[in-house]
């Protein structure tokens, strides 16, 4: 669709399309469903959170895999605490995603 602002044309697509043309040469978001990088582009929630129930596990599991503590994950899920370079790094290992996924 094409919708005008200010004279402007614009064209209007559906976020899935969007981010594929993005992404079209990187496969590592490839094996990650449409409705959760959907979630992602929303923000809504934080991004460790919304990939920690695709992964169905629970902040305790991720704290087990991750060698981090239960209560900072809650606290960088509930946008508390940024988290640091190093800790997302671990968390992507854990969550087997890229990194990029939970910095935003």
């Amino acid at each position: 669709d094409l919708i005008h602002i200010e004279g402007k044309p614009y064209a209007l697509l559906p976020m899935h399309e969007y981010r594929r043309l993005l992404n079209r040469n990187n496969d590592a978001d490839r094996n990650i469903p449409e409705d959760v990088m959907d979630a992602l582009a929303a923000g809504q929630d934080h991004p460790l959170k919304v990939l920690r129930h695709w992964r169905g596990i629970t902040q305790q599991d991720l704290a087990t895999a991750s060698g981090l503590s239960r209560p900072y994950i809650a606290e960088m899920e509930a946008g508390h605490k940024p988290g640091s370079l190093s800790a997302m790094k671990t968390l992507a290992a854990a969550l087997d995603v890229p990194v990029d996924l939970l910095l935003g």
